[in-house]
């Protein structure tokens, strides 16, 4: 029997001979209009030499003159699974364009380990520079060309997406994306983490054993458990956050959800000067919102992120 040098059950395990085994989000969902809500989507190439891809989400009966909002979204899976085309969003993603009516484009970022991180922020970087190409009529997706309203941009993921979602702000407030507007931003039980324990993370040894060892291994090359990438707190850009409003949401049962509670605070103390609210859902599991979307409380955040997404 091959032996296991890393076991992240019930994500993936990696075998001393290199073979690595995805046990999750491994699925894939054909880029076929849903029939349910009539909303369109497909797959496209963003840069082919790294493999770099996304899935855009266009809803029905939109006003062929008036553009709509742009969602650029970042799935989650601890840096280690998961892509645009899982299961896991596919329905998700497909109720917020049709609810919200906006145009979505979930980012197909290369994964750890083939690709330690920060390939991830890179790719979803390059990501957000093509998206960006379009404001001016440069680019050639007519999606994007002939209904996204550039100056209404948000950004959003779930878990390490969340994560994502975060930097990539940052990064539009340091940087900027000639021609984008970038409104606010969506975190779904984000991926934060730190070295010393808060609040109620001692609970569970075990699972902030899991947590640390889980980062180290998708960023190989960091500074460890209070890199600015991991923990917001210790980035001295954080009040750089280049946008007006954030939406956090964090799950009662979940391990992470002192640090989502925790990120406003950081970010208020940082000198930002958006506004943030958080979010806190009681007796739900991390990303409960993908696994269950047409619950009550999947529901209930969808109405949320809707408000959220058309507020002008």
């Amino acid at each position: 029997m091959a032996e296991i040098v890393h076991d992240f059950f019930p994500l993936m395990r990696v075998y001393k001979d290199g073979r690595i085994e995805r046990l999750m989000g491994e699925g894939f969902v054909p880029p076929e209009s849903d029939p349910e809500t009539g909303v369109q989507i497909k797959d496209i190439e963003i840069d082919p030499q790294i493999n770099l891809s996304a899935r855009l989400y266009l809803p029905k009966n939109i006003d062929p003159v008036q553009k709509i909002p742009l969602f650029v979204y970042f799935h989650g899976g601890a840096f280690v699974i998961e892509s645009s085309s899982s299961p896991t969003y596919h329905k998700h993603l497909g109720m917020v364009a049709a609810e919200a009516k906006v145009v979505i484009v979930s980012v197909n970022y290369r994964l750890a380990p083939e690709y330690p991180l920060p390939i991830a922020y890179e790719d979803s970087w390059i990501a957000l520079k093509w998206i960006a190409s379009h404001a001016n009529g440069d680019g050639y997706e007519p999606w994007l060309k002939d209904h996204a309203n550039f100056n209404r941009v948000y950004f959003g993921g779930d878990s390490a997406g969340g994560n994502i979602a975060h930097h990539m702000a940052i990064r539009a407030g340091l940087e900027k994306l000639e021609g984008v507007k970038l409104d606010g931003i969506f975190l779904a039980c984000p991926y934060f983490w730190g070295k010393d324990l808060i609040d109620g993370e001692g609970a569970n040894l075990f699972v902030k054993d899991c947590i640390d060892k889980l980062w180290l291994f998708a960023n190989p090359n960091g500074s460890g458990l209070d890199d600015p990438l991991i923990n917001p707190e210790k980035d001295p850009k954080l009040c750089s956050l280049g946008c007006e409003k954030v939406l956090v949401y964090v799950a009662g049962k979940d391990a992470l959800r002192f640090r989502g509670l925790y990120y406003k605070e950081a970010l208020e103390k940082s000198g930002w000067p958006g506004t943030v609210e958080v979010v806190e859902v009681k007796d739900e599991e991390h990303v409960f919102h993908l696994f269950a979307p047409e619950a009550e409380n999947g529901m209930a955040m969808l109405k949320k992120l809707v408000s959220f997404l058309n507020q002008s």
